[in-house]
């Protein structure tokens, strides 16, 4: 079967790999859909440091079963699923404390092992994920899960008014999700387009930090005190720093990506404020199961949030165009149809 791999950073082929052999209890999926995100450009551009190479990418999954397992009579051939990419050890300290999510061994698929950017592949039925969406939709459900657990983590409640900094697929999800608890939600970002998908995916406001004060946006919308809770979905020094100096006293923030240098703060911040300051990691079954909802529910725009479908042949191409300008694509699905 076919499969693209990143050889090595910058270069990627379409090479022939072994057919899939399930080992024990797994289930044997045809790939439908796959979505690329902004940790598989990195991957490509040798810039994530859980990589090694040769490396098949892919872990934003749509994909039909064709071979099912006797302990999940639930799951037959023929259903459209998605799945969770993650591995978890259950007995590291984040497991044991009911958060397998951030797994200290954690092995995410296309990254510290082989990912799903090929016709089949096998998988535990524990990670499959059954729902009737289309395969566009749930492509889009573990990058949006991102974002949702996100918001878990910041604790986000109603009366909360939540910036969001950064309006990719990740940002969209946490969007997504603290509209979806009921809080006045602000999108932040560089790019009018990709605000203009933010506020069709829930926010209430708008700033594009490129040409505005945001500081001076932010007090007129919170009446002065900031956000209660600032959603980091970047990952650059500049926008870390922003988050705690921008955040009200006594509010969240968190961060879901991390920036690829040391960042410099005014620690004063922290204790003056009393901030809790969160990481967020990949997400848990609830999170799946809350994007799953929205989505069934027709509550976020699908169409707007991907840039293209392509061919698996075209994927090479692709991801050298898309390092040459990533701020001109927004999500990128490969189609094995």
């Amino acid at each position: 079967m076919k499969a693209l791999i990143v050889t090595k950073p910058g270069e990627a082929l379409i090479q022939d790999v072994p057919d899939v052999i399930p080992q024990a209890e797994e289930a044997v999926l045809q790939v439908r859909r796959i979505g690329l995100c902004g940790s598989d450009l990195n991957s490509f551009r040798g810039r994530n440091p859980l990589v090694t190479f040769p490396r098949i990418l892919g872990h934003e999954v749509a994909a039909t079963i064709v071979q099912g397992t006797r302990e999940y009579p639930h799951l037959t051939p023929g259903m459209n699923v998605t799945l969770s990419p993650y591995t978890a050890c259950g007995l590291c300290a984040a497991c044991l404390r009911g958060r397998p999510n951030a797994c200290e061994f954690n092995q995410t698929l296309g990254v510290q092992r082989d990912g799903a950017l090929t016709e089949y592949i096998s998988i535990h039925p524990g990670k499959i994920y059954f729902a009737g969406l289309a395969l566009e939709e749930l492509c889009l459900v573990e990058p949006l899960t991102i974002g949702f657990h996100a918001v878990a983590r910041g604790r986000v409640q109603p009366d909360d008014c939540v910036a969001v900094i950064g309006c990719g697929g990740v940002g969209l999800g946490a969007i997504a999700a603290s509209a979806d608890r009921g809080a006045k939600t602000i999108a932040i970002d560089l790019d009018d387009e990709k605000l203009r998908i933010a506020v069709a995916a829930g926010a209430r406001d708008a700033i594009n930090s490129s040409r505005e004060s945001l500081h001076e946006r932010l007090a007129d919308l919170t009446s002065g005190r900031g956000p209660d809770v600032i959603i980091e979905a970047i990952g650059l020094p500049q926008t870390f720093r922003v988050a705690v100096e921008e955040v009200a006293y006594t509010g969240r923030v968190v961060y879901i990506g991390y920036a690829k240098e040391p960042v410099e703060y005014d620690t004063a911040l922290f204790v003056k404020k009393e901030l809790d300051i969160l990481g967020s990691r990949n997400a848990l079954e609830a999170d799946f199961r809350s994007v799953i909802r929205m989505l069934e529910e027709s509550r976020f725009p699908v169409a707007d949030a991907v840039s293209c479908i392509i061919s698996l042949e075209q994927v090479p191409k692709a991801l050298r165009m898309w390092n040459e300008s990533p701020a001109s694509i927004r999500k990128i699905m490969v189609s094995f149809d």
